[in-house]
């Protein structure tokens, strides 16, 4: 069978990556099981952090590697925490830090708009031209947490398409959505028109 490492040590991302990838075909390599890359991702754009990560992956375990870089970019504090979302409390953040700091500096505002980004990035040792694709999903960033599913942001992701927060939906409702689900399936779309025989 056709290997694929995916570029990450989140373990709950590589879940979510393998529940929309599953029908491809491929082994969905975990990132600790293959040689391991630390990859400073100091880009500043969520594709280029992606890039950096699948680049480096697929270079030094010869084989295709798929990468995600993603992240909450709220209005109201100008996109943050954008490419700075898995650190916006500090370099050590938790979620639940993150979370909190996201909620001290919208305070009482009542523009809550926010949008999930998702790049993708899959690479190839050969050289040959990358897959990337990007998906995107607006919502609303709740007053208090909601929920236990999920990571991240997702208990104060309020989505209006579900209903309700990320953290309160199934791992199949929050992939019928979201930002990571939207870009799996345009990334598997691709897959499926190209020769990406390997």
């Amino acid at each position: 069978m056709k290997q694929i490492v995916v570029a990450s040590n989140n373990a709950k991302k590589r879940r979510e990556i393998v529940q929309v990838l599953a029908a491809l075909g491929v082994a969905l390599l975990p990132a600790e099981a293959t040689v391991f890359v630390d990859v400073l991702e100091d880009a500043d754009s969520f594709a280029g952090n992606a890039k950096k990560k699948a680049e480096a992956f697929a270079m030094a375990n010869h084989l295709p590697a798929l990468a995600d870089d993603s992240g909450l970019c709220v209005d109201a504090l100008d996109g943050a925490p954008g490419v700075y979302s898995a650190r916006f409390a500090g370099e050590d953040a938790t979620d639940a830090r993150n979370n909190a700091r996201l909620l001290a500096l919208l305070g009482d505002a009542t523009q809550r708009s926010a949008h999930f980004i998702c790049a993708l990035h899959l690479a190839f040792p050969d050289g040959r031209a990358a897959l990337t694709s990007e998906g995107r999903v607006q919502g609303e960033i709740l007053h208090e947490p909601a929920g236990d599913a999920g990571f991240g942001y997702d208990p104060l992701f309020f989505s209006p398409e579900l209903g309700k927060a990320f953290a309160l939906a199934t791992p199949e409702e929050k992939a019928s959505v979201s930002h990571r689900g939207r870009a799996l399936r345009l990334l598997a779309e691709q897959w499926s028109k190209v020769d990406v025989s390997f």
